[in-house]
C-alpha cells in the first residue's frame, strides 16, 4: 500500500540503509529538510564544517579508512563548488563518495532562483555519474544506484541532487525497500591468469609494484611476495597496502627517484607484477625515471587503465583479491626460486643494509638547528602503535614520510595522490577520526598545506575528537620554492612568514605543543598522544 513521505524522509532512510555512518557539509536554504531528518536518525550523524572542501575531504577520509562510505549533504552552487576539491580527489585517487545536494524549486515557474546554475555541467567532470531526482518515487533507487556506481568498479564519488520541492513536500510512493546489493564479483580470465604464473616461474629479478587497489588483497600480495622473494615497492597512495617493516619492502617507488632499496633491489628486474596502479605521474615517483620491464604483468578493476603508459605482456582486468588469489592457486608451492638470479637471504640483507644506510645519511644530515627529519619519524613511529593512522598532505613532507616513516598497518597511511590537493591533511585526519573513534590517528602537514583548512580543527574540538597535528613550520611552500631556486635563483612568492601556530590553536580549541631541533621528539610526542 502507498505511504506518504517526503522526499527529505527518503532520502534519510535510503542513507541509513545504506550504512551511512556520518554526513558533513552546510545546512542551508535548499538542504534544511534533510538535516532536520539526519537529526532524527538514531544511525547517521550530521557533521557540521567550516567549509564543505574540508567537508568533502572528511568524507573521502571516512571511505579510506572505514567499511562506511563518506558521504556530504551540501547546498547548491556555493556548496558544490567548495567542496569540488575533495571531490576531485576522491575521483582521481578512486575513492568512493556519495554528493548528497539540494536544489532549486524545479516545481516553480520563475527563473534566476538563489544558487540556479547547471550543477551537472560543471560537477560531472569530477563524478563517475551525477543524478537529477525527479519525483518522491526515484529519491530511494536513485541514491540506491548511486551508491552502486560508487563502490562498483574503479570506486568514486557520485552526485545526487534532490530539488527542495521534493524535499519539502510529501508525495506517495508504493514501498521504502531495504538496500541490496548487486550480484557477487566477476571471475577472471582463467587462460590470461596461467600464462601470468609461467611468467612468474621464469623471471631471474621479479619484483611486485603495488597500488591503492590492491588494497583488499593485502594477505595474497604477503603470501605471493614471500613466494617469489620478490621485493615490494608500493604507489604514494599505496604505502600501507604492503607492510613497511617487512623485509621485503623497499619502499615508494623503484626508478631513479626511489630511495636506495627500491633502486637496488629493482635494478635489472626482468618481470614486474602490478597490482592496483595506474602507474600515474605521482604514483611511481615520476615516471620519466621509472623504467618497467618488457615483461609486465597488470592487474586491475579497471581494463581503460591498461596500457596507458607502459605496455603490458599480460593485463588482467579484475578485483585484486580474486587476481592474486588466483596467481597463488596456479603458482602452488612453486614460486619459481630455482630460476632466481639472488637468493632471497641476499635480496633481504641488501634492502636492510640499504634502508639502514640511508637512515644513517639522513641522521648525519645538518638541519640547522630545526628538527632533523629523521629523528622525527623514528620517534613518531616509536610512539604510535601499528594500528594508527598517518595522514599527509601534499609537500616535501609527504616525501620525507613517505621515505622515513614505515607504515606497518594497511589502513595506516593516506593522502592526496593524483588530484594531489593542498589543504587535504586536517579535514581528512578528523574525518579519519570520526570512523575510528579508538585509533589513534596523526596528521603530518606543510606549513602552506595547514593555513588552507586549519579552521576545521574547530570541527574536531566541536565533537571533542582527539587527534594530533604535527606541521612542519619553515615558513615556505618549500618544494616549490627549492625548484625555483634551482632553476631561477630566487624564489617568489613561496614565502610563509607570520604564521602563529599557538594562536591558531587557541582559536580553534586545540593545544598547542613546540618541537625545536634541541627537544626530546619522543617526550613531546608522548605528551601530545597524552593529551589527544
Amino acid at each position: 500500500e502507498p505511504v506518504r513521505k517526503s522526499g527529505a524522509e527518503l532520502t534519510v532512510h535510503a542513507l541509513e540503509q545504506l550504512g551511512v555512518r556520518f554526513t558533513f557539509g552546510i545546512p542551508g536554504v535548499h538542504n534544511t529538510e534533510i538535516y532536520d531528518e539526519l537529526n532524527a536518525s538514531k544511525s547517521i550523524t550530521p557533521v557540521l564544517v567550516t567549509h564543505e572542501g574540508g567537508g568533502a575531504f572528511m568524507a573521502d577520509a571516512v571511505s579510506r579508512t572505514s567499511a562506511s562510505i563518506g558521504t556530504m549533504v551540501i547546498v547548491p552552487a556555493a556548496g558544490a563548488s567548495h567542496a569540488a576539491s575533495g571531490i576531485g580527489e576522491a575521483f582521481l585517487d578512486g575513492i568512493p563518495m556519495l554528493v548528497i545536494c539540494g536544489g532549486i524549486d524545479r516545481a516553480a515557474d520563475k527563473s534566476f532562483q538563489l544558487h540556479e546554475m547547471d550543477q551537472h555541467a560543471f560537477i560531472s567532470a569530477l563524478t563517475k555519474r551525477t543524478f537529477l531526482v525527479e519525483s518522491h518515487e526515484a529519491v530511494i533507487p536513485t541514491l540506491y544506484q548511486a551508491f552502486d556506481i560508487a563502490q562498483g568498479g574503479e570506486p568514486g564519488p557520485v552526485f545526487v541532487e534532490i530539488p527542495v520541492n521534493i524535499q519539502r513536500f510529501k508525495g506517495n510512493v508504493d514501498a521504502m525497500p531495504a538496500y541490496c546489493a548487486p550480484a557477487g564479483r566477476a571471475m577472471v580470465d582463467a587462460a590470461a591468469i596461467q600464462r601470468a604464473v609461467e611468467l612468474l616461474r621464469q623471471a631471474k629479478r621479479p619484483g611486485l609494484f603495488v597500488g591503492w587497489g590492491a588494497k583488499g588483497a593485502a594477505a595474497e600480495l604477503l603470501q605471493l611476495a614471500e613466494l617469489m622473494e620478490a621485493p615490494v615497492a608500493t604507489t604514494l597512495q599505496g604505502l600501507g597496502v604492503f607492510p613497511g617493516d617487512h623485509p621485503l619492502h623497499t619502499g615508494l617507488a623503484f626508478g631513479a627517484s626511489a630511495v636506495p632499496a627500491g633502486r637496488n633491489a629493482f635494478a635489472d628486474c626482468d618481470l614486474m607484477l602490478a597490482i592496483g596502479t595506474k602507474f600515474s605521474e605521482l604514483g611511481t615517483g615520476f615516471f620519466f625515471s621509472a623504467e618497467v620491464p618488457q615483461d609486465l604483468i597488470h592487474i586491475d578493476i579497471n581494463p581503460n587503465n591498461f596500457n596507458r603508459n607502459y605496455p603490458a605482456r599480460e593485463a588482467i582486468a579484475g578485483d585484486a583479491e580474486i587476481v592474486a588469489a588466483a596467481l597463488l592457486r596456479g603458482l602452488g608451492n612453486d614460486g619459481g626460486a630455482g630460476n632466481r638470479a639472488r637468493a632471497g637471504a641476499e635480496l633481504r640483507a641488501g634492502i636492510a643494509a640499504d634502508k639502514a644506510a640511508y637512515r644513517a645519511e639522513w641522521r648525519r644530515h645538518d638541519s640547522r638547528g630545526r628538527v632533523n627529519p629523521e629523528n622525527f619519524f623514528a620517534n613518531l613511529r616509536s610512539e604510535m602503535p601499528d594500528d594508527c593512522i598517518f595522514v599527509v598532505d601534499d609537500g616535501n613532507h609527504t616525501f620525507l614520510t613517505a621515505e622515513l616513516l614505515p607504515i606497518h598497518n594497511t589502513n595506516g597511511f593516506i593522502g592526496p595522490t593524483d588530484f594531489n590537493c593542498m589543504g587535504y591533511a586536517v579535514p581528512a585526519a578528523i574525518g579519519a577520526k570520526f570512523a575510528n573513534p579508538d585509533t589513534l590517528v596523526a596528521a603530518i602537514v606543510g606549513d602552506g598545506c595547514f593555513t588552507m583548512t586549519c579552521m576545521e580543527i574547530l570541527t574536531a574540538s566541536r565533537n571533542n575528537l582527539g587527534l594530533v597535528f604535527y606541521v612542519f613550520n619553515d615558513g615556505a611552500l618549500s618544494q616549490i620554492a627549492q625548484a625555483q631556486q634551482l632553476v631561477y635563483n630566487r624564489t617568489p612568492c613561496t614565502g610563509l612568514e607570520g604564521l602563529n601556530l599557538a594562536g591558531v590553536a587557541l582559536a580553534t580549541g586545540a593545544h598547542y605543543l613546540p618541537l625545536a631541533g634541541s627537544d626530546d621528539g619522543g617526550e613531546v610526542m608522548a605528551e601530545a598522544n597524552r593529551l589527544a
